[in-house]
C-alpha cells in the first residue's frame, strides 16, 4: 500500500513508519521540517503540492497537533486546538480535492476525550465523555473540546469514497527515547516512581505493536468507522501501573508525590498534572467485539517486555 502520515515525525510516527515500512509499504510523511527524501513539506494549514501525495494513496493517517508534552497555558492550549482542528480540516480537503482519494483516513483522536472517572469503565458505547466532571481542574475541560473538535474535523470533511475513522488513543508505549515509557522509566529509576496524588486514578496505555496491528487491523476492516478505542484491555490505577513498572526494571521503591509535588515536578520538566491526574479508564469495546486479538493485555508482562527492549536497546 501507499500510505501518507501527515505528523508522522514524532513518537507514534516513528513506530508506525518503521514497521510500516519493514512490512514493505510504500510510506510518505508530511513534515514542517523534511530530512528524508520520502518525506514532504507541509504546514498543516493550506493545501499545496503535498495534497499530490494524498491523491493515489490508499490510506492516510493524520497524527498532526502539537505535543501535549508542555505546561498547559492558554496559548500552548490554543497552539494544541488549532493544530489539530487545522490540519485534520486540511487534510479532508486533500481528500476531497482528489481524483483518486484514499480508501480509508485513520485520524488519531485521544482517550482524553472521556470523563476523569473510576467507577467504570469507558468504551466506545456507554463511556461518558468529559467536560462537566465536578471537582477537577477547569481548564481539564478543554483538553476535551480539543479532542471534540479534533473528530468534528474530520466528521465534516466531505469525502464520500473514504471510510474514516477516529483513534481515540491511550498512551502508547515503547522503548523509544523520548516517549512516554522512557519518561516514566526515568522517574522509576530515579526513586520517583510511587503513587501520584495516592495513586488511584486509571491509567489507560496500549504496547507499541499491539498499536500497529490495531492501525493495520482497523485500515483492513472495510466495516468499522468512527470512533474506535485504541488502548489496551487491561487500565489498571496509576499506584499498580507504576509498581509494575519499578518491578520490570527492578527498582524497589518509588517515593510517593502528593498534589502539590505534581504540580512542582511538572512546572520543572515543562509538563502538566493533567497527564498524571487524570483517571484516564478506557476500554477497546469495538475492537474487541470486531475480533481483534490483543498480544499484550496487560500491563506488568507488556512492561516487562519493554523493560527488556529498551536494556537491549531495540526498537
Amino acid at each position: 500500500m501507499k500510505i501518507v502520515i501527515p505528523g508522522g515525525t514524532g513518537q507514534v510516527g516513528a513506530i508506525l513508519d518503521r514497521a510500516l515500512t519493514a512490512a514493505g509499504h510504500d510510506v510518505v510523511v508530511l513534515t514542517r521540517s523534511p530530512q528524508r527524501d520520502r518525506e514532504i513539506r507541509w504546514d498543516g494549514e493550506t493545501l499545496g503540492p503535498w495534497a499530490a501525495a494524498i491523491d493515489g494513496s490508499d490510506l492516510v493517517i493524520n497524527l498532526a497537533g502539537r505535543s501535549v508534552s508542555c505546561r498547559y497555558t492558554p496559548a500552548n492550549l490554543r497552539a494544541m486546538m488549532d493544530s489539530r482542528v487545522h490540519s485534520a480540516r486540511v487534510v479532508g480537503e486533500a481528500i476531497a480535492a482528489a481524483a483518486r482519494p484514499p480508501r480509508v483516513w485513520l485520524q488519531m483522536s485521544t482517550a482524553t476525550i472521556y470523563a476523569h472517572r473510576f467507577d467504570a469503565p469507558n468504551d466506545e458505547a456507554t463511556g461518558v465523555i468529559g467536560g462537566a466532571e465536578p471537582g477537577v481542574p477547569r481548564y481539564w475541560a478543554y483538553s476535551v473540546e480539543i479532542a471534540k473538535a479534533w473528530e468534528r474535523a474530520q466528521e465534516q470533511a466531505e469525502t464520500p469514497a473514504t471510510r474514516k475513522v477516529a483513534l481515540r488513543t491511550a498512551m502508547v508505549m515503547s522503548p523509544d527515547r523520548g516517549g512516554v515509557f522512557d519518561y516514566l522509566l526515568w522517574m522509576a529509576r530515579l526513586g520517583l516512581g510511587g503513587p501520584v496524588g495516592g495513586g488511584a486514578q486509571y491509567v489507560s496505555w496500549i504496547h507499541d505493536r499491539d498499536f500497529v496491528r490495531a492501525v493495520e487491523f482497523l485500515a483492513e476492516r472495510d466495516d468499522l468507522s468512527g470512533p474506535v478505542n485504541l488502548a489496551a484491555p487491561g487500565p489498571l490505577p496509576q499506584r499498580a501501573f507504576m509498581r509494575a513498572l519499578r518491578g520490570a526494571w527492578g527498582v524497589p521503591v518509588g517515593l510517593p508525590a502528593t498534589k502539590w509535588m505534581a504540580e512542582i515536578g511538572a512546572l520543572v520538566i515543562r509538563s502538566d498534572t493533567e497527564l498524571l491526574l487524570k483517571s484516564r479508564r478506557v476500554v477497546p469495546g469495538r475492537l474487541l467485539d470486531a475480533g481483534f486479538s490483543f498480544a499484550h493485555t496487560q500491563w506488568p508482562k507488556a512492561a516487562t517486555d519493554l523493560a527488556q527492549r529498551a536494556r537491549a536497546g531495540r526498537t
